[in-house]
């Protein structure tokens, strides 16, 4: 049996060593070759960790079987003119476009930012100020622990940078564009993104995740958040790609004092998505809140995995999840909020409410509170249920019909994460989206 499991194993991490092998010259070639060791190291803990199994405690409501077992290459380079992105582009936003993890240029628009803010690809940042990248790139998010990390790192290549100076104050969202574009074969991009906001600086990236075709991929995404010192900070996480697509993407951040961060998640699409959060509060008086909204259908699979470390006194996290799962959908909250032994005076909470829409649909939810300190208010909760029958009958009753009533109650569930952006045109497209996904959508046109 032993043997057996060798073997499988060998035959599942091949392609992922042909993978870094190929990457590796292309690295050489680029004039890359400093971050060779970094991606050496994560290779080998990749090697050594192997995919996650259900039998892993933070898996195993999961199972990747499907993409350990999938036999990807690497995607190809494509070059798209801007019409093919028309409906994915939001009107007067700096916009970066990252096509199959690469960055496309002539598809971004990225003139009239502040001076001294920096953003454009990460290839050619590694090639041409190590500096500023080795001080930073790897140093946050963890390979040790976390397969799919780690191979991300192994197979750095391209992605975005994004560095403002101190007291930098972006007027209007950054929008990185992630654009999976699928091939006759299964392919897997690895696109890494590093935020570096200095102290004083007011900014919000989004980053959102689209497919131009139908067709099997993976995206293995990490971004790297460092938030200076009274800093404030918004990040949106959009993933909307087609339903033959596996996603697992990471996000890490370190703050630093009296800083301010808000994350934004809304998983609309994919057959597999697993979305981690890994806020580090590591300055005194920081704050930080994960708003999040996932909508599943057919026999989509959304894991949400939240892991809050409190390394600071007088902190405050907020997680706030909700969930509307449909038909044969499965979700997932995992809320871990950790406060470390100096950590006193945190306020730390976490709140999950899920819909089922269906008796096919599924939800697991775990909240947990791992406390060190002796001077902290945390608490937790979760809920599960179904549609308010007596709110449906009492709108019924003033002569709105039953499918627009559904209609408006599922909307006002999950407005009120909608609600909490500030970036208006972001917020407005979501609004759009999440109308068109209700089983009752057409009801709710021209209601707002």
């Amino acid at each position: 049996m032993a043997t057996r499991a060798v073997v499988e194993n060998t035959d599942i991490m091949a392609p992922w060593a042909a993978m870094f092998d190929a990457s590796e010259r292309r690295v050489r070639s680029a004039g890359q070759a400093w971050i060779l060791p970094l991606r050496q190291a994560a290779m080998d803990r990749f090697a050594a960790l192997g995919f996650p199994t259900t039998r892993d405690e933070d898996w195993r409501f999961t199972n990747i079987a499907p993409i350990a077992r999938t036999g990807f290459r690497p995607a190809d380079q494509i070059t798209l003119d801007l019409p093919a992105l028309a409906p994915h582009i939001a009107t007067g936003l700096a916009r970066l476009v990252l096509v199959n993890g690469r960055f496309a240029p002539a598809l971004s628009a990225l003139d009239g930012l502040p001076n001294g803010v920096r953003v454009g690809g990460l290839a050619q940042a590694i090639a041409a100020d190590r500096a500023l990248i080795e001080s930073h790139l790897g140093r946050y998010a963890a390979t040790e622990r976390h397969a799919f990390t780690a191979l991300n790192t192994a197979l750095i290549e391209d992605g975005a940078l994004i560095h403002m100076p101190r007291g930098t104050v972006l007027e209007q969202p950054i929008h990185v564009l992630h654009v999976a574009v699928p091939g006759s074969e299964p392919q897997a991009v690895h696109p890494r993104v590093l935020v570096l906001a200095g102290e004083e600086s007011q900014a919000s990236v989004v980053e959102e995740y689209v497919s131009l075709a139908d067709g099997v991929g993976l995206t293995n995404a990490v971004t790297e958040l460092v938030i200076g010192s009274g800093s404030v900070m918004e990040h949106y996480a959009i993933e909307r790609e087609n339903m033959d697509s596996f996603h697992i993407g990471t996000v890490r951040s370190q703050q630093g004092r009296s800083s301010s961060l808000t994350f934004h998640t809304v998983l609309l699409g994919g057959a597999l998505v697993r979305r981690n959060i890994h806020p580090v509060l590591g300055g005194e008086g920081g704050e930080c809140l994960i708003n999040g909204l996932f909508m599943g259908k057919g026999r989509q699979h959304m894991d949400n995995y939240m892991y809050v470390e409190h390394a600071s006194p007088h902190c405050n996290s907020r997680q706030v999840y909700k969930g509307i799962l449909d038909q044969q959908a499965h979700g997932v909250f995992h809320g871990r909020i950790l406060v470390h032994k100096d950590a006193q005076k945190t306020d730390a909470k976490q709140t999950n409410m899920n819909l089922l829409l269906s008796e096919g649909a599924q939800i697991d939810t775990k909240p947990q509170l791992e406390i060190y300190a002796d001077d902290v208010k945390c608490t937790h909760g979760a809920t599960i249920g179904q549609i308010d029958e007596d709110a449906i009958f009492y709108l019924r009753a003033r002569g709105i019909p039953e499918a627009s009533a559904k209609a408006l109650l599922l909307y006002a569930f999950a407005g009120e994460m909608l609600d909490r952006m500030k970036a208006e045109p972001i917020r407005r497209r979501l609004e759009a989206q999440v109308r068109r996904w209700m089983p009752q959508g057409g009801s709710l046109e021209g209601m707002r």
